[in-house]
């Protein structure tokens, strides 16, 4: 019947915005704020609830470890928390405010932090990086003897050119040869689902990779575009069993999907590549545990 833990801490008015800032640039996961007017004066309240997938009550008998405080953060990724957190306390002038990454007599690795005075925060990772994760299968980003095609849309080709050479680029990088890469242009975004399906089907093809890029513009029809690739798209990987990636993008102007293109956001074309590469890789995994299962 139990739900869940919350660990409630009362703070000044005057670090409340701070504390705030300082969870929400670590990537918390808000949750449902609330702010109670003051029904006589002086007594307005609010709070801004921060959300972690787990949480636990921890009692101990013996030797506490040595901390400054009783909240600690498992997190996965110790020293990029550590770079987050000490260019927060640079923005706001108090550097000296946070401790270097130590090692614990508990096994994990460990750093304190003040963000404001009094109130201190203890971040901590296991030092053996699979104790805390599950085992499970997961792709590799090796695209060596692997075969691609990538459907790309010409409309808006001054977005899709962009994406089709960062999904080169990631191809490229990760081993995959030139001559094991099929690119097939289509008008637009619409007639990618069609095109993808038939190169699904050849067998000639481990994954495909889906680009293009809607722009909503004044009208409906952007919409009405979008749900049906996206559905095709999907529809093609069930059918045919071979991975489709969708670096599809939808935009509301040109500066946004410029952004997405590799301008400031990365580049989705990259990223729809890389996954292509994963799924191709996980679906051999299984096979070959499936084999193996089978032969045993």
């Amino acid at each position: 019947m139990i739900k869940g833990i919350t660990w409630i801490r009362p703070v000044a008015s005057a670090e409340f915005d701070r504390l705030v800032s300082f969870f929400s640039a670590l990537g918390f996961a808000p949750g449902r704020s609330w702010d109670q007017p003051a029904e006589r004066p002086g007594v307005a309240s609010r709070g801004r609830p921060f959300l972690a997938p787990m949480g636990n009550l921890e009692l101990i008998d013996g030797e506490p470890p040595t901390l400054k405080t009783h909240l600690l953060v498992e997190v996965t990724e110790l020293d990029a928390v550590h770079e987050v957190t000490r260019r927060w306390l640079k923005k706001h002038g108090a550097e000296d405010r946070i401790a270097a990454v130590e090692e614990t007599h508990w096994k994990s690795r460990l750093f304190t932090v003040e963000p404001v005075p009094g109130f201190t925060v203890a971040f901590w990772q296991w030092s053996d990086p699979l104790r805390s994760r599950a085992v499970a299968l997961e792709g590799d980003l090796s695209a060596e003897g692997m075969r691609f095609a990538i459907v790309v849309a010409r409309w808006n080709t001054v977005i899709t050119e962009r994406l089709l050479t960062g999904a080169l680029d990631a191809l490229l990088r990760s081993g995959a040869r030139r001559d094991q890469i099929e690119i097939a242009r289509v008008p637009g975004s619409w007639e990618i689902p069609v095109a993808a399906q038939k190169l699904a089907e050849t067998g000639a093809f481990d994954a495909v990779i889906a680009l293009g890029c809607l722009l909503r513009g004044e009208t409906a029809h952007y919409e009405a575009i979008y749900n049906e690739v996206a559905r095709g798209i999907g529809q093609s990987q069930q059918e045919t069993g071979v991975p489709h990636s969708f670096g599809v993008l939808t935009c509301e102007t040109l500066e946004q999907a410029l952004d997405r293109a590799g301008l400031k956001g990365g580049n989705k074309g990259f990223e729809a590549a890389a996954a292509a590469i994963e799924m191709v890789s996980l679906q051999r995994k299984i096979a070959a545990k499936t084999k193996a299962g089978a032969g045993a």
